[in-house]
């Protein structure tokens, strides 16, 4: 599989939602396959709250391949012989983007200055990337979580942009449960003295990682999970090595969360994560508009919806909400909705691809109703 990643400079303002603007901005992206003389197999990918453009292949020397290798590649579902696939990475993101880390006009790092973002103007600044290489128009475009809200944001704002759009394990507006999430982390992280109200310095939380963010991450793998999948995983076993009538002794599933919670603010800027909850919280698909209905009707694109039964994040009623009211408003033949049957949680739209794989290649053969 060929991959190439860039980074595309934009030198004019994106005017954002609430009013503010970026003057500059950079976003990375990284392709996979090649592009077809009527440029008509171009599948964009959205990712996740803590993705990035590298969504599938090994870059020299990784242990662990992009976050959606399984569904993207040679030969498989979204068969990268095939098809030319797009993975950008968001604004608002540690990863190359523009970000609340990056340097100012002043050449100092924006933190606080940095404007609050909504998926609509990760979307719109990805549209700019679209232009500036000359896609009109794509075959489809494939999100979960975070990303799925962007694949939705696309089908509402820009109608005539994708002929599919596949949003996994997602919601048309974020509720309060999963904002409650979110709320953990952000007190977790504000109240940690190494955030240092912002101003920490990037090199050290890389260096020796933010307690405050660990455990934030702690309650969001509760919320990625499921009670289920932490039965099947872990059970009742406890850690051999500690003892069972030690006060701090663990359980498997403790060590569990100490270890992905402990070793994400190696990897991860806080301030950005701060930033990308916030707009996570506040998406709504019908923001502006007194029904979902109207922001719905808009739609022109195949709509295929998948939820996982197990979602303890975006429970799958909240897409199947989507599904009934397009068949309300008589747009019944624009959409799918199909239930995963899945114990794992929501993260099964990245460890299960084998329960749904047959599915995408069908829709996006056209073949799927």
């Amino acid at each position: 599989m060929k991959i190439v990643t860039n980074k595309a400079v934009f030198n004019r303002p994106l005017y954002l939602e609430s009013g503010r603007l970026l003057e500059s901005y950079e976003i990375m992206y990284e392709t996979y396959g090649e592009m077809n003389a009527d440029k008509s197999n171009i599948i964009i990918i959205t990712h996740a709250l803590t993705g990035s453009h590298h969504a599938a292949g090994f870059y020299e020397g990784d242990r662990k391949p992009g976050y959606w290798d399984a569904l993207i590649g040679d030969g498989k579902a979204i068969d990268t012989l095939k098809y030319f696939v797009v993975a950008t990475n968001n604004i608002g993101s540690c990863f190359g983007s523009t970000g609340p880390m990056s340097l100012d006009k002043n050449g100092k790092p924006y933190r606080f200055k940095f404007p609050i973002l909504t998926i609509s103007d990760i979307v719109k600044a990805q549209k700019s990337l679209w232009d500036k290489l000359g896609i009109g128009h794509v075959k489809a475009i494939v999100g979960g979580s975070m990303g799925g809200m962007q694949a939705l944001c696309y089908a509402i704002e820009y109608p005539d942009f994708a002929d599919i759009v596949i949003p996994l394990a997602t919601t048309a507006y974020t509720r309060p449960w999963a904002i409650a999430f979110n709320k953990v982390t952000m007190e977790a992280i504000r109240n940690d003295p190494e955030f240092k109200d912002g101003y920490y310095d990037s090199k050290d939380i890389k260096e020796n990682g933010l307690k405050g963010l660990a455990v934030g991450r702690m309650a969001g793998h509760i919320s990625y999970l499921s009670s289920g999948s932490m039965n099947e995983k872990f059970g009742r076993k406890y850690v051999a090595q500690d003892g069972l009538y030690e006060l701090f002794g663990r359980f498997e599933v403790e060590s569990y969360l100490e270890y992905n919670g402990y070793n994400f603010p190696h990897n991860f800027d806080p301030l950005s994560y701060l930033y990308i909850i916030k707009t996570i919280n506040i998406f709504d698909a019908a923001r502006g508009s007194d029904k979902l209905e109207d922001v719905l009707g808009r739609i022109k694109s195949k709509l295929h919806l998948i939820s996982f039964s197990g979602d303890m994040l975006f429970f799958p009623s909240e897409m199947e909400e989507i599904k009934i009211v397009m068949d309300k408003i008589g747009n019944s033949d624009k959409c799918t909705y199909d239930m995963i049957e899945s114990d794992y949680g929501h993260d099964a739209f990245l460890v299960e691809v084998e329960k749904f794989e047959d599915k995408i290649i069908q829709m996006l053969e056209g073949k799927y109703e």
